[in-house]
């Protein structure tokens, strides 16, 4: 069997970092394993680490990050209840929809694809909300909303309302604070600036969410009192949920101490420093950046594809003859924009230039 070596510049997953998988093919332990809960805990540390939180239920959650937007809305939303959730995106919009299906009362607020949230439309929504969510990072557009100034705002109007974010694309990849920005509830995924292979929704609920939380959420495997008990013990100990992901909770560990050994902030220079060569290049490249100027991630560029160009095929040939995996766009955007990940272990200059050559050769320019 032929294994194939692709650069995963897309918009996840990323190439993990080489620790992530040197920990993925660590000697499998048992969950309850002391060792294994040695592991555990570190890893539950090292998110809270780089998250920016005290938050004592700190967890990877046993799925992707879409897992993760299902257990906030799971233990949060109780039938009637107001949730306003600024739409900027593919995944504002899911978190309408998933928000909907446990009952809440959903009051969304649109923008345009490739702007920033607007925290005086998403205040001015409704005057008391039970939850207010919005995606930091939003993956189908590259854009970064600033959530500090949302939770900010939030809280001088409100101590009442729980402040969600979406941090799939943002966590591992820029600097955050969770604590200073008021942010209650939080997800993310390990497939992209974690540089994890997909599997894991890390997940943070404040103190304030917890005594805020459903007791008895109607989705018993995402039931964050039954799986703090495993997480964070008891006078009994550690009691039994469900078999946890023990090879995936050790590669995250792994990854986690790869991150903080080289320090968050030059991690997230690193990204900066990789995404802005790559919108350089483009523009040099004399193609058109789809995302709000100041308002762009660096791990993931949103590009318009030329109208020469037909953006499956680029795609195609980028993968066959250069092993290149990009991303088409989301939604009215998927055959118009390519969206161009340089996350965790990719977040390099030297990944930067291998695909805009790439993309220059394809291209004719």
């Amino acid at each position: 069997m032929t294994l194939i070596q692709r650069a995963l510049l897309g918009p996840g997953p990323s190439n993990p970092y080489p620790e992530a998988t040197a920990g993925l093919a660590a000697p499998l332990l048992g969950h309850l394993d002391p060792a294994f809960i040695r592991i555990l805990d570190r890893t539950c540390a090292g998110l809270r680490e780089v998250w920016g939180t005290d938050n004592a239920l700190t967890l990877p959650l046993s799925g992707t990050g879409s897992i993760g937007m299902e257990a906030a809305f799971a233990n949060t939303v109780r039938a009637g209840d107001t949730v306003v959730v600024a739409v900027n995106g593919l995944f504002g919009a899911r978190m309408c929809e998933v928000a909907a299906r446990y009952g809440a009362q959903v009051v969304r607020v649109d923008h345009p694809w490739g702007e920033p949230v607007d925290v005086e439309r998403v205040l001015a929504a409704h005057p008391a909300p039970a939850i207010v969510a919005a995606v930091h990072a939003e993956t189908s557009t590259g854009v970064r909303s600033d959530i500090a100034a949302l939770g900010a705002a939030l809280r001088a109007r409100s101590s009442d309302t729980l402040l969600l974010a979406d941090c799939v694309t943002s966590l591992g990849g820029s600097e955050m604070a969770l604590d200073a920005w008021g942010v209650d509830i939080a997800y993310a995924g390990t497939q992209k600036c974690l540089g994890v292979a997909p599997g894991l929704a890390p997940f943070s609920f404040s103190e304030r969410a917890w005594q805020r939380r459903v007791e008895v959420p109607p989705v018993w495997y995402l039931d964050l009192g039954l799986l703090g008990a495993y997480v964070r013990g008891g006078p009994g100990g550690r009691a039994y949920h469900h078999t946890a992901p023990v090879a995936m909770v050790a590669s995250l560990d792994a990854a986690l101490t790869r991150i903080t050994s080289e320090g968050l902030p030059l991690v997230a220079e690193r990204h900066r420093a990789a995404g802005l060569r790559l919108q350089e290049g483009l523009t040099d490249l004399g193609l058109e950046l789809f995302a709000a100027e100041g308002h762009r991630l660096p791990q993931l560029t949103t590009v318009r594809v030329p109208a020469d160009a037909d953006s499956a095929k680029v795609r195609e040939r980028l993968l066959a003859e250069y092993g290149i995996e990009i991303g088409a766009g989301a939604g009215e955007y998927a055959s118009t924009v390519w969206r161009i990940g340089l996350m965790g272990d990719n977040a390099r200059l030297d990944r930067a230039e291998l695909v805009l050559a790439a993309l220059a050769r394809v291209l004719g320019r």
